[in-house]
């Protein structure tokens, strides 16, 4: 009986690490191997003799090594080919064993017995069958068939004209396609051209390289379609901006950014929001959103929305936002609490008491950090902040988003999932801006951030994910707050309390002088009694102290004297009736013109102040342009207004609070008229006159 192929006996004459050798002995795993040209013997594993390259059983009436058959090219065959070949498979492996595929315990059919036929015998009766099955085959196609299937295996057996390596570029000349390639590659880092430029530069390319009319240039069309495949097929970038893109994605080979634990990675960064909202001026501009992302949960840990032109503070403010939890506004219904959600509650509000009556919002403590390169992010005030905080700062390269993706994917979630729906939505570029998008905007920043904190808490947070999944239920989409309750089991939670003192770390700092007037900085002076007793008497080798202020509530700075932090208030507070932001005091410095002592300045900014503050809160936006352009102008007569200014209508919140400090921003609860600067001033028209345009009078006014 035929013995299978690959199986060696003691006594086989076989080749190995280049000699003759005989297998002496088996002795388990083992073999014992005697060369024959010497008396040398080697005890070595049999599967390192049977795994070397040139093992090969050398006996004329044993098969050598046997090899896997390849199966995997027929995968992309059509079905009636791949059945051809498996059926000449059972064929020939009928004529040399006599049986059909691997079954061994049926009986050969008559004419194939290796017994009693011959192999010339078997392959004449299997050319037979299959010529009177209607196929006309002859011996020596069977034979040729036996002889591609020992040395290919089954893919042997496929029709070698169905095996071509199709090209890319079809029936395309390859001198055509060089000309091509060659000429994408020169124009790489040129300015943008048309497909027709580019194929007179190949039609040249081809005139010096062959001659002129040797080579022709396909059609338009065809080249067209050439040219696009060409450069998919070498990496090559038909237009500069196609060159940029490419340029700014990741070098293979990439690994995707995972993390497997709360707070093991989280991406920040800041970007222009797609809504206007209603500064403080009563104008409309876009706010800038810095937001923070864990990896692992895909949770928005915080985000902030600031006037454009994101401070140091705010990624500072960010960060400490990640470690305590989201309040309860008092108009959220309850379902949006951290107790109504799958967030383990009562287990995180035993260890941690700061949760009780917080939002379904992770608290996630960071411990890496990536950021871009931007001033905000490399600033000394963020970096201090993170040192302070513990976490680790990790910058990532510059003009590579790939490397913060998670953050700036989560940017265009926002714009389609929460923007557009916002009132004053300018869309995602100036083509598809509408043309009043200024009159749309009712939100002030305050509002629209209530509105994103609690679209974070509904929107975000409680979306299914597509690469969110539960370690044991991998075909299961979990949502940011599942996900984090799956893995807090897991990391735990400890819980990072800040003081106010902590808070107050993470403002901007400077040195200034405690002199008989108090702190001064920035055009206004602060004082209090804290600051007795400690007037020219500083101790440091400058005669500064240390004092941190909050560019989002300037009228307050915190002094760091030697029993602590102490609170100073700007002298001018009670002018003011309205919260107020750095960059408002910066315009209105920028408009008052200092005509008298800086005392007196002071005071005429802060009635300035005060009144911008209530013009933007009545709606009064005509009088602020008209200021802006005057420079000295009064509130109550501008003179030269512009005619024709048209009426609109735009929802305004009402901000109005109580005398004294305000803190906080009501909701939006009344609709406001704004009307042009000439009703407000009190214009002799009625309100239902038409205004007309006077050539005269508007040429008077430039």
């Amino acid at each position: 009986m035929k013995r299978p192929a690959g199986v060696v006996e003691v006594g086989d004459r076989i080749r190995f690490d280049g000699g003759i050798h005989v297998l002496a002995g088996l002795d388990g795993p083992r073999c014992r191997l005697v060369a024959e040209e010497g008396t040398g013997v080697q005890v070595l594993l049999l599967t390192q003799v049977l795994g070397a390259q040139d093992f090969a059983v050398l006996d004329a009436n044993r098969p050598g090594r046997s090899r896997v058959p390849v199966h995997g090219p027929l995968d992309g065959l059509d079905a009636p080919v791949r059945e051809k070949a498996l059926a000449w498979e059972r064929h020939i492996l009928e004529v040399e064993t006599g049986h059909i595929g691997s079954r061994r315990d049926w009986p050969p059919r008559p004419g194939y017995d290796p017994a009693v036929y011959g192999l010339a015998e078997r392959e004449a009766a299997k050319a037979a069958e299959l010529t009177a099955a209607g196929e006309q085959v002859s011996v020596a196609t069977v034979r040729r068939m036996r002889a591609r299937y020992r040395e290919q295996g089954v893919w042997g057996l496929v029709d070698g004209r169905l095996k071509r390596q199709r090209s890319a570029f079809g029936r395309a000349d390859p001198r055509v396609v060089a000309a091509i390639k060659r000429a994408l590659e020169e124009q790489q880092g040129r300015s943008t051209g048309t497909l027709s430029r580019l194929r007179r530069q190949v039609g040249w390319l081809l005139e010096d390289a062959h001659g002129p009319g040797v080579v022709a240039v396909p059609s338009v069309a065809t080249f067209n379609r050439l040219v696009r495949c060409v450069a998919e097929q070498g990496q090559l970038a038909l237009t500069a901006a196609g060159e940029r893109r490419r340029a700014s994605r990741p070098v293979p080979v990439f690994t995707p950014t995972v993390a497997t634990l709360p707070g093991e990675l989280v991406m920040m960064d800041s970007t222009l929001l797609d809504v206007m909202v209603v500064c403080e001026d009563g104008q409309a501009r876009r706010p800038e959103l810095t937001m923070a992302v864990d990896v692992a949960t895909r949770s928005v840990t915080a985000a902030v929305l600031r006037p454009k032109g994101t401070k140091a503070v705010d990624a500072a403010v960010l960060l400490a936002q990640t470690l305590v939890p989201q309040p309860m506004r008092p108009d959220w219904p309850e379902y949006l609490s951290m107790a109504a959600s799958v967030i383990p509650y009562t287990r995180l509000v035993s260890i941690d008491a700061r949760v009780e009556g917080a939002a379904a919002r992770p608290v996630i403590r960071p411990s890496t950090v990536v950021i871009d390169q931007g001033k905000v992010f490399v600033s000394r005030c963020f970096l201090a902040a993170a040192e302070h905080l513990g976490i680790t700062v990790q910058p990532c390269p510059p003009a590579s988003g790939h490397a913060k993706g998670h953050v700036e994917r989560g940017f265009g979630s926002i714009g389609t999932l929460f923007a557009q729906y916002v009132a004053g939505y300018t869309g995602t570029h100036l083509a598809a801006r509408g043309s009043s998008v200024e009159d749309e905007a009712c939100w002030t920043l305050p509002q629209l951030q209530d509105l994103l904190d609690e679209w974070i808490v509904c929107g975000w947070q409680e979306r299914r994910h597509e690469r969110l999944r539960h370690p044991l239920m991998p075909r299961l989409t979990l949502t940011p707050n599942e996900m984090w309750a799956a893995l807090t089991g897991i990391a735990g939670h400890v819980p990072v309390p800040l003081t106010g003192a902590d808070w107050i770390e993470l403002l901007p700092s400077r040195r200034c002088a405690i002199t008989d007037e108090g702190i001064r900085f920035e055009h206004r002076t602060y004082d209090g009694p804290a600051l007795n007793g400690h007037r020219h008497a500083s101790t440091a080798a400058d005669g500064k102290w240390e004092v941190h202020h909050n560019p989002y509530e300037p009228w307050r700075c915190w002094v760091r004297l030697p029993d602590g932090w102490a609170r100073i208030e700007w002298i001018h507070r009670g002018l003011v009736s309205r919260p107020f932001t750095d960059t408002t005091w910066r315009h209105i410095r920028s408009v008052v013109t200092r005509r008298t002592d800086r005392a007196e300045h002071q005071e005429h900014l802060a009635r300035r102040l005060d009144e911008l503050l209530r013009r933007a809160h009545t709606g009064h936006t005509g009088a602020v342009n008209s200021s802006r352009a005057s420079g000295t102008a009064g509130l109550a007569s501008v003179p030269g207004q512009r005619a024709g200014a048209k009426r609109t209508r735009r929802r305004n919140a009402d901000t109005a609070l109580p005398n004294g400090p305000a803190e906080q921003f009501p909701p939006a609860d009344a609709d406001t008229c704004i009307t042009s600067d000439s009703d407000a001033a009190g214009a002799t028209a009625s309100a239902g006159a038409w205004n007309i345009f006077d050539a005269h009078q508007e040429a008077q006014q430039w």
